[in-house]
């Protein structure tokens, strides 16, 4: 079995042929780094991963459900079309105000509305303010409250809308239904809630790489 610095390698080889240097990518990087944010952004190759799924869904509306620093909003503004546009909420005051810099050293501030405080609260409030449903939505926020947020996007979808989780794997540990852990509750929760929704028809893969082992769910609605 190949370990974890194998799995880093490949991701560096994938990255050098199938990435080209982006000098902002790697500021945005550094940026999070220097403020003291959790290193947990999707990998380079997951974010070109979601940049490809949102041209392939021809998405103009996404939503994403934990900004952190940016990365992954930044890979996903930059598949919208001009006048597309991404609603991604962050918890943190301090991430938040890291991703609004990144956002304009990016130069996607202007499809970028970034709404803070604490998500369930906010999509609350986007439910009352009559939001219109996502072409995209990405969950990768707390994931104890990972089947409220597909509950939630479930609401904000319409047919045809993609829905991707992140972090659904976690080291295996997702198969242990004696888990204590609050986070491997939560992404149980996710897959129950997804098996018995019928408006659903989604599946999910593991991953290994420069993160570790883990995996993303992807289900897409229908009527």
């Amino acid at each position: 079995m190949k370990d974890a610095n194998t799995w880093k390698k490949v991701d560096d080889y994938i990255a050098e042929r199938l990435l080209p240097y982006d000098p902002d990518l790697e500021k945005v990087l550094s940026a999070n780094r220097e403020a003291g944010l959790p290193e947990i952004d999707v990998t380079p190759t997951q974010g070109k991963l979601l940049h490809i799924w949102a041209r392939m869904q021809g998405a103009k509306r996404i939503l994403e459900i934990g900004t952190l620093g940016g990365y992954s909003t930044i890979w996903l503004a930059r598949a919208l079309p001009a006048d597309g546009s991404i609603v991604t909420l962050e918890l943190d005051p301090l991430h938040a105000r890291v991703a609004r810099s990144n956002f304009a050293l990016a130069g996607v501030e202007r499809q970028v509305e970034l709404r803070t405080g604490e998500a369930l609260a906010q999509l609350a409030q986007m439910d009352k303010e009559g939001t219109e449903p996502f072409d995209l939505i990405f969950i990768d926020a707390d994931k104890p409250n990972n089947p409220f947020y597909l509950q939630w996007a479930l609401r904000f979808s319409r047919p045809g809308t993609v829905i991707v989780g992140d972090n659904v794997v976690r080291d295996g540990e997702i198969i242990r239904a004696d888990s204590e852990d609050p986070r491997v509750i939560g992404v149980r929760s996710f897959f129950d809630l997804l098996s018995r929704e019928p408006q659903v028809t989604a599946t999910a893969i593991q991953t290994v790489g420069s993160k570790g082992y883990d995996g993303f769910a992807i289900g897409i609605v229908h009527d």
